[in-house]
């Protein structure tokens, strides 16, 4: 099955080879910029007041990453990677954007009765929906 990039168009990017998991490494040390950021976040369900909580960062700290061409630091960058790689997934898993934001914005009784969306500001939160995808592709509902 051909992996669908939707939201990392740019990156190299498929689960199984150590060579994108490298290049998500290279990237995340560089710090990902501004137009790589608007490309995943203008494709989410995420609101930019939404992202700044994802990002722990001010709504107009994100601003002045755009004016200013700066790059987001590390920490950003990864969880901005994260949540691209989550929404190529969940595209995989649900075949459509549309249902897989549905169920992101729905409450969501195998991980704890929260909408998934809401976990998206932690690394465990992301993999606990990382989780929860693989389980629905295979088939494994709560």
């Amino acid at each position: 099955m051909k992996k669908n990039n939707y939201f990392l168009t740019n990156i190299k990017y498929d689960f199984l080879d150590d060579g994108s998991i490298l290049n998500f490494i290279k990237i995340t040390r560089k710090g990902v910029d501004y137009q790589l950021f608007t490309s995943i976040a203008n494709k989410s369900l995420f609101s930019m007041q939404e992202w700044s909580v994802i990002l722990n960062m001010s709504l107009r700290s994100i601003q002045r990453y755009n004016k200013e061409k700066k790059s987001f630091d590390r920490m950003q960058s990864e969880r901005i990677l994260e949540i691209g790689i989550v929404y190529n997934r969940g595209i995989e898993v649900f075949g459509d954007i549309n249902k897989f934001n549905l169920w992101l914005d729905s409450t969501n009784i195998a991980i704890g009765g929260v909408k998934p969306k809401e976990l998206f500001d932690s690394s465990f939160g992301i993999n606990l929906v990382l989780d929860e995808l693989t389980r629905i592709e295979h088939g494994v509902l709560a």
